[in-house]
Formats: structure tokens, C-alpha cells, sequence
């Protein structure tokens, strides 16, 4: 028997062959620190004043993380994202204290669309984060649905495609919340499936999105199901309710559209919640919401964007209107500076806070809150 050299015994078995001579990689670090001083009125069962650094979000929440690629050829790529969310006033881990409780995937991505693993957003977030005026900001749609800034799912299979402006997002969590730390306040935990239960702690969500130069539209729709230790909250004053079977349904659907024409981008749409606890002593529970915003650029460096939401929960009898303004300036590309004002009006039952920023700031029912905050935010 020929003996070959070690090295050439190595490389043919594990080397060459394996790894194209030609393959290229990339791996960037990224980030957000956006922070700053925030006043909300009326906050609490005492309605006392509250002055606090906002521990979760200021015009958007603060992550780092690492999002690579490697080129397979033909069209193919490797490619991955690491994402972890920190508060800047504590320098703790956000999502339940995970390293990268914001997301953490890996896939392939291919002329006919990227496959991907994971923790990964689902369609409710990318929806509002790329077409909403105020997306996830300390006041918007947040505030008066937790969940929309928290939407995303463990143990997740995702497919996106897009082309010639559409784009087709589909995504599926066997258990929406594995490590079980919960994904938005009052809604409990919900780790996955067990045996003979195949849709317990279920989510799955599709959008279709069209974006143009001019115009643009989307409709997203989410389903979670129910589990051990599952809850949803309306985040409207009325204690949460146990989601605890997985014939429970929480589902969100969310319309959009917008325009963009002499220097301003108009955008509005519908948000409508159905709850479904599988109780003949539980109806189904619906919340509407409805929004309109705009966002005007006086200079290149200058911007002012608003938005205004109403939302009504008739089986709660809970309703709210919340008015939001935000001022902007541009320092760099990377630093901006802002100031951000809101005031919510709540019905005579209804207790949504103005302030998505932490715990601890809602209203007592009925009572109307104001709040400001100026921030500082920091891309990399």
C-alpha cells in the first residue's frame, strides 16, 4: 500500500473539497444606545409625578449584535444575526436577561428566498418596524400594545422572498418562548408542545408587503396559541387572562399603508386583536385600533414626525386616544438628538399608560397622563 504524506492525508479528507478557495465572509458588529431623561404626569394609583432614565426604549430600543455572511457561490449564502437588547439606565439584559433575547439565527439565503432558524422576529414586528411612523418608540403603538415591540418567537422556521418591491414573510415557532422568560408583560410563559399537543405555544405569521418610491402597503397577520402558564394581557387597566389550553387563540392582524410625496411620508392603518380562551364562560374579547401618522424633513438635518392612535376594547369597555409628537435633529449620520412628546385620554374604565419606558408608570383608570422625553441615540 502507497503511503501518502500526513498533510495531504489531512486535506483530502477534510479541507479541500470541502471549502471553496474562493469563498468570501463578512462579519459586522452593530448597535443602537438611544437613552435620556423622561417626565410622565399622573403616574401610578397615587398619580404622582415620575422622573426616571426610560429602562427599555427611547425613539428605539437599545441592542448590539453581530449579523454575518458567507458567499456559497451560485447565488447561495451563509448568513446569521446575533442580537442582544440592554437597558442603558441599568446596563442590564433586556428579554428576560437572554444574551441575544432579541434574535439569534442562522440560514441560507438563495435567489428563491432565505430560509432561516431560530429566534427571529415574527411578521407583526417588521410590519410596524418598516412602515409605521413612530414603530417601537417609547410612546406609539407600544404603548398601547406591549406586545408589538416584543414580537417574536423561539424555536422559529422563517421564509422571506422578495421581488420587484414585494416581499412574502411567512414564519412558524413550534414554542414561542423556550427559555420560558415571557415575551411581553402579562403574558405569561408558554415553552412549546408537549406530547400529544402539538399546537401548545404555537405562533406562526405571514405578511405580504409592497414598498415603491411613492407608495407602499402591508397586511400582516400573527396567531399565538395557548399553553401552561400562557396569559394575554390588553394592557387597558383589566387584569390579564389565563391562555392556558392550546385550543387558546391570541391572534393580531395589522393593515398599512402609506404615501410619500413633496418632502413628507403619510402613513395610517388598522390593528385588530381577537381573543379566543376556549371558555363558554369566556367570550371572544376584540380590541380595534386605528392610527395616522406623518413625518415632514424641513432640513436635511431637521425632522418632525407624529402620530395619532385610538383604540377601543367594547367588551372591556375600555378606550384611549393617544397623540404623540417628535421632534428630531440629525448631529452625524450615527447621532441624533430628539425631544418626544405625548398625552393619552382614557375612558372612564380604561388605565393604558402613555409610556412604553419600564414598569410602573400606568395611570389609574380614567385618568389622562402626559409625557415628554429628551433623548440622545447613538447608531454603530
Amino acid at each position: 500500500m502507497k503511503a501518502y504524506p500526513k498533510a495531504l492525508l489531512f486535506c483530502s479528507l477534510f479541507v479541500c473539497g470541502v471549502i471553496p478557495a474562493a469563498a468570501q465572509s463578512s462579519v459586522t458588529l452593530y448597535g443602537i444606545v438611544d437613552s435620556g431623561v423622561e417626565f410622565v404626569s399622573r403616574a401610578g394609583p397615587e398619580n404622582g409625578k415620575l422622573f426616571r432614565v426610560p429602562s427599555t426604549t427611547g425613539s428605539l430600543p437599545s441592542r448590539w449584535g453581530f449579523r454575518g455572511s458567507e458567499d456559497l457561490s451560485g447565488g447561495y449564502k451563509a448568513t446569521f444575526v446575533l442580537e442582544s437588547g440592554f437597558s442603558p439606565a441599568s446596563g442590564t439584559l433586556a428579554q428576560g436577561g437572554r444574551l441575544f433575547g432579541r434574535q439569534a439565527w442562522v440560514g441560507i439565503e438563495s435567489p428563491y428566498g432565505t430560509l432561516s432558524f431560530g429566534r427571529q422576529y415574527s411578521t407583526t414586528y417588521i410590519a410596524v418596524l418598516e412602515n409605521d411612523i413612530m414603530g417601537p418608540a417609547i410612546y406609539g403603538i407600544a404603548s398601547l400594545d406591549a406586545y408589538i415591540a416584543n414580537a417574536r418567537a423561539d424555536d422559529s422556521v422563517a421564509y422571506k422572498f422578495s421581488a420587484r418591491g414585494v416581499t412574502v414573510l411567512a414564519t412558524y415557532s413550534f414554542g414561542r418562548d423556550a427559555a420560558g422568560t415571557g415575551n411581553s408583560p402579562g403574558q405569561g410563559t408558554c415553552a412549546g408542545q408537549i406530547p400529544g399537543a402539538f399546537t401548545q405555544c404555537r405562533d406562526w405569521s405571514a405578511m405580504l408587503k409592497y414598498d415603491s418610491d411613492h407608495l407602499g402597503a402591508a397586511v400582516s397577520y400573527e396567531e399565538e396559541r395557548g399553553g401552561v402558564n400562557a396569559a394575554v394581557n390588553f394592557f387597558d387597566g383589566v387584569a390579564p387572562t389565563s391562555l392556558s389550553t392550546s385550543n387558546g387563540v391570541d391572534a393580531r392582524l395589522y393593515v398599512n399603508a402609506y404615501a410619500k410625496f413633496l418632502g413628507a411620508w403619510i402613513s395610517g392603518g388598522w390593528l385588530n386583536r381577537r381573543v379566543e380562551v376556549t371558555n363558554s364562560n369566556s367570550p371572544v374579547v376584540t380590541s380595534n385600533m386605528y392610527f395616522l401618522g406623518a413625518r415632514y424633513f424641513f432640513t436635511p438635518s431637521f425632522l418632525m414626525d407624529g402620530e395619532v392612535f385610538r383604540i377601543v376594547n367594547a367588551m372591556h369597555d375600555t378606550r384611549a386616544t393617544l397623540s404623540t409628537v417628535r421632534a428630531t435633529y440629525l448631529l452625524s449620520k450615527r447621532t441624533a438628538v430628539y425631544v418626544q412628546s405625548a398625552y393619552i385620554f382614557n375612558s372612564a374604565k380604561a388605565a393604558y399608560g402613555v409610556s412604553a419606558g419600564g414598569p410602573g408608570s400606568s395611570p389609574a383608570a380614567g385618568v389622562g397622563q402626559a409625557a415628554v422625553m429628551l433623548g440622545i441615540r447613538q447608531l454603530f
